[in-house]
């Protein structure tokens, strides 16, 4: 029987802001990066990383999360012999583009961070089409038992999702689960792809216009910032809700604010506002058909722990010569949220 490849340890440095990996390479996941590489020294923090770069001349491979540092000619002149960057978070389009331009593999958890929006997502249209929200809202006195708004509910409705990127495609398959109508409003969105997910596309007028829910996941670039303007939001089914746990600045939210004041009969989830927080004395804190929370639906408590583990599954991959599965190429940077 032939004996499995033995691998010599790569020599790794885990770099970022000591709370944040503190966070994502905890449960045992700092002595899995022990394991699997031979890490050079202790955590090297961000604001620090110049005076620490002696020390990193023979590293490899770089292991992260959020607040990542700025890769500069300097920096990494100073790592002439890093391949690789595994970054367990989301987004590396801050700090990506000179590593991808000296031909640096870049490895990012995005995917994993994709998962728990997308049950917060579900679960907040499962609620919406249930009539959840406004039904709890009118429900404060024995009388209402029978009169208090009620949903459509779950069996045939119209879900329609704006972008099917990691997030919106990740709702698209939980939604599978139920006999609902998935319509998808994306201009990059392939015949094929949308075959796969089962889900039908239409235009951002149709999308309103359709759906018993919205869901917005749509990246911020600047064709898509302040693209959901009144015309969309008046345009709505009676009693449809608007989720938005995408980017905050996507939205016109001056009008969605007087749209829902002249609505009272929509409702809309807000896990992302702009600017964030609102400002003091918004009406989004105040108007009784709009619910913001404080941007839960990515990764939270041991969550985020899920974003090491999937580097490290990349990490098994890159070493052995495959692809990696999550690896950013540059044509990914330009849109990445």
């Amino acid at each position: 029987m032939a004996s499995s490849p033995v691998h010599s340890k790569l020599k790794s440095a885990l770099i970022g802001d000591a709370t944040s990996i503190s966070q994502v390479f905890s449960a045992g996941r700092l002595e899995r990066l022990q394991e699997l590489t031979d890490l050079q020294g202790e955590l090297v923090p961000s604001p620090s990383l110049v005076e620490n770069l002696p020390r990193l001349a023979e590293v490899e491979v770089i292991f992260g999360t959020w607040s990542m540092p700025e890769f500069t000619p300097q920096v990494l002149a100073a790592m002439p012999k890093l391949k690789a960057v595994f970054y367990a978070a989301g987004s590396v389009r801050y700090f990506g583009l000179p590593l991808l331009e000296r031909g640096i593999t870049l490895v990012s958890a995005w995917q994993a961070n994709a998962i728990p929006v997308a049950e917060f997502t579900l679960a907040q249209i499962l609620l919406a089409t249930k009539g959840y929200f406004h039904n709890v809202a009118e429900y404060v006195h024995p009388d209402v038992l029978f009169t208090a708004h009620r949903g459509r509910g779950n069996f045939g409705e119209t879900v329609v999702l704006l972008g099917c990127g990691a997030i919106g495609s990740k709702v698209a398959e939980y939604l599978r689960n139920f006999h609902l109508q998935v319509k998808v409003y994306d201009p990059f969105l392939s015949d094929e792809r949308a075959a796969a997910l089962n889900v039908t596309r239409v235009s951002l007028p149709e999308a309103f216009a359709e759906g018993y829910v919205v869901s917005n996941h749509l990246p911020d670039l600047p064709e898509t910032r302040s693209s959901l303007t009144r015309s969309h939001f008046a345009s709505m089914r009676k009693h449809a809700t608007f989720i938005n746990t995408g980017r905050g600045i996507t939205v016109d939210e001056a009008a969605l604010i007087e749209v829902m004041q002249e609505r009272p009969d929509l409702t809309a989830l807000l896990d992302v506002t702009h600017p964030e927080p609102p400002q003091a004395g918004s009406l989004l804190y105040t108007l009784p058909n709009i619910h913001v929370t404080t941007h839960i639906a990515g990764s939270l408590g041991d969550e985020v722990i899920r974003m090491a583990d999937y580097c490290f599954e990349d990490f098994l991959r890159w070493r052995s010569g495959q692809q990696p599965l999550y690896e950013v190429t540059l044509a990914q940077l330009q849109t990445m949220a």
